[in-house]
């Protein structure tokens, strides 16, 4: 199992389409997620700044990554999540963060 943490900033006028959105996630989209072995995913919010966290625990991410990244779900998914992200102009959503401690 692989942890992943990641950060990014809203554009603070879509904080709350962004909330809502995650607010009822489409039962596809949560199949998805864990059919591409994703486990204990969690996002955060500090105003407009966005923490998430997830595990990996299958043995191809890269695979299972193409697999969620060519679905006809997420890519419905992102025309409404994505234009939240002020990267969005430049295709930038996610930092990934370095893991400095984990006690188990």
């Amino acid at each position: 199992m692989k942890r992943f943490i990641l950060y990014s900033d809203l554009k603070p006028e879509k904080v709350q389409d962004y909330i809502d959105l995650h607010a009822n996630p489409w039962p596809e989209l949560i199949e998805l997620i864990g059919r591409c072995n994703i486990h204990n995913y969690s996002i955060s919010l500090r105003g407009t700044q966005l923490y998430t966290y997830y595990e990996y625990t299958g043995d191809d991410y890269e695979a299972d990554m193409a697999v969620m990244d060519n679905s006809p779900v997420m890519h419905r998914w992102w025309t409404y999540s994505k234009p939240c992200f002020v990267g969005h102009d430049r295709g930038e959503y996610y930092e990934d963060l370095t893991e400095v401690f984990y006690c188990p």
